[in-house]
């Protein structure tokens, strides 16, 4: 009897760090808003194929990144994405450009397509900034089936949150990515890439 008095304190202190380490939040997770999905011409002029984006590597990560000042960088622990960045990029992309080029068939890079174009992306910033708004830049690049460099351009994009708060600069990061998505868009309809 002596021993389990003695144990008691013991058990007591095991109870309440094992109470304090199952009470942790979750981390809020996060998607990009996604616009309700085109339909594909029957007779398209064309294929655009989209390759996945290429991410910066510090992008590349679950945590919503946060540029703190002109040279620091942190990936959020508490706010993450809920799948990864390069899919929700290219899903939004696709759905986007689907919308601002309707006579072609915009697809994922799956297999050979004879005659299509590939659209390629590297990303270099998705993020929310210091000053207050949210900013998308890189570059894409344009191929034809061979393989050949028809278009190469930059791109940035920035949208200004309209709130404080990580919900808020996700809607602005979608904004600056459908940005990203028209410019893209107005130079393809522009090369008559297709005609």
């Amino acid at each position: 009897m002596l021993t389990w008095v003695r144990c008691l304190p013991m058990l007591l202190i095991c109870a309440l760090v094992s109470a304090c380490a199952s009470s942790v939040t979750p981390p809020a997770r996060y998607m990009l808003p996604s616009d309700p999905l085109a339909s594909i011409p029957n007779q398209p002029e064309g294929t655009l194929i989209l390759s996945s984006p290429r991410l910066a590597h510090y992008l590349d990560v679950d945590g919503i990144v946060m540029q703190l000042d002109d040279i620091t960088l942190n990936a959020a622990r508490d706010h993450q994405w809920t799948e990864g960045l390069g899919r929700q990029l290219e899903r939004k992309l696709r759905a986007n450009l689907t919308h601002a080029l309707p006579t072609l068939r915009v697809m994922r890079e799956e297999g050979k397509q004879a005659n299509a174009l590939t659209l390629r992306l590297n990303v270099d910033q998705f993020q929310g900034r210091f000053d207050g708004v949210a900013v998308a830049s890189g570059q894409w690049q344009l191929l034809n089936g061979a393989g050949e460099l028809l278009e190469m351009e930059n791109f940035y994009a920035e949208t200004s949150l309209a709130e404080d708060g990580y919900p808020a600069l996700v809607r602005a990061l979608s904004d600056s990515w459908d940005q990203v998505a028209e410019l893209i868009a107005a130079e393809i309809r522009q090369g008559n890439y297709f005609n």
